[in-house]
């Protein structure tokens, strides 16, 4: 009987050593094999399409991972060189005035560019902050990450009362791979200090991996001289 305590805390200890270990090298496994994942579905996309005389694997007789990658980061970089200037601008021109006359191609090629766009432009301001909303009920909250302020049709819509409507995503938890688009009064959002980079983790953690936070201090207020001084001067 007098052991049993000895093999209880042998266990938990040998527990405990299982979890940090699994905490360490989890994170590390899944980065390299999402990794390596990519690597080779973009070389499968890309690596057929390269002329043999350009393919390093043909004079090394090997495999190289991220051949596939470079050549299609290459690629991209040039077309987007060649497209700020005249000529590939009318090119690209010319070949979006194809797919404009394409009935379902079209809608597909707006929305993809649409979205890409609003995604990838320098001074938008998607997903930059995170917030909180009351839902589902008052009193319970969500977080949410803001997408901007209300557009378009639904803006002229929803601002007759004069309040600044702003359009929020809600993704649910763990895995935030889909949620809820939702218009919010700006007055009804508690706005967050936390980045969004942050704001996942907590979404994935279900809340186990909260963000430090130091709250700012109060301005101190500037007192205004006292009357004796001012009228002396």
């Amino acid at each position: 009987m007098s052991d049993s305590p000895e093999r209880i805390s042998l266990a938990g200890r040998l527990r405990n050593n299982f979890l940090t270990g699994l905490i360490i090298c989890a994170p590390l496994a899944i980065t390299v094999w999402l990794t390596f994942t990519f690597i080779d579905w973009a070389d499968s996309w890309v690596t057929p399409y390269i002329p043999q005389r350009y393919d390093p694997q043909y004079y090394f007789n090997i495999t190289i991972p991220g051949t596939g990658l470079v050549v299609a980061v290459l690629f991209i970089t040039i077309i987007g060189f060649l497209g700020k200037n005249l000529i590939g601008r009318s090119i690209v021109n010319f070949g979006e005035s194809i797919l404009h006359r394409m009935p379902l191609i079209r809608t597909i090629y707006r929305s993809v560019k649409q979205i890409l766009e609003t995604v990838l432009k320098e001074q938008s301001t998607s997903f930059k902050k995170c917030g909180l909303i009351e839902f589902p009920s008052p009193g319970m909250w969500a977080l949410v990450f803001i997408s901007g302020d209300a557009s378009g049709e639904i803006a002229v819509k929803l601002n007759q009362d004069g309040e600044e409507m702003v359009g929020v995503f809600m993704p649910p938890t763990p895995v935030p791979t889909a949620g809820f688009l939702m218009f919010v009064p700006k007055s009804k959002i508690v706005m967050l200090d936390m980045t969004p980079e942050e704001g996942a983790k907590l979404l994935i953690s279900g809340g186990l991996i909260a963000p430090e936070y130091a709250p700012k201090p109060a301005p101190v207020p500037v007192l205004p001289a006292p009357d004796n001084l001012s009228a002396s001067k």
